[in-house]
């Protein structure tokens, strides 16, 4: 299976696993699936922490990449495929974050790790938190 943890999933990893259910932690542990982490992701921590929204450590280009390599994710950029397949989205939710995400899931045929049930309608392949 080929996962992708949206950013509230890779906090929990990191953080408080214990917030995500124990056969969704599996599937991200097991080494038979791929486990991706979008450059939409680091783009949210990023925006978020400098706001003071949202408590990470500092400095996350030291901290998240060492983060990704050390759990085996594999950082997923943003192409040009990503960023226009948002366009064709329905309007169930207006996160910017979420709704690249799901145009990199679309694209990809990753399964989402997420704990938002607005992204639920879309029909793509979820694993909920």
């Amino acid at each position: 299976m080929n996962l992708l943890l949206d950013t509230n999933a890779l906090l929990w990893w990191l953080g408080e696993p214990e917030r995500i259910r124990s056969e969704v932690r599996r599937a991200i542990a097991d080494a038979r699936n791929a486990v991706y982490v979008s450059a939409a992701s680091a783009w949210e921590i990023a925006i978020k922490a400098a706001l003071g929204r949202l408590s990470v450590p500092p400095d996350a280009r030291t901290w998240l990449p060492e983060a990704l390599r050390a759990n085996r994710f594999t950082p997923l950029l943003i192409g040009m495929e990503h960023a226009l397949g948002v366009e064709h989205l329905p309007r169930h939710h207006a996160d910017p974050f979420d709704r690249l995400l799901l145009a990199q899931a679309l694209a990809e045929g990753l399964t989402i790790v997420t704990g938002d049930p607005q992204l639920e309608p879309y029909g793509i392949p979820l694993l909920r938190c």
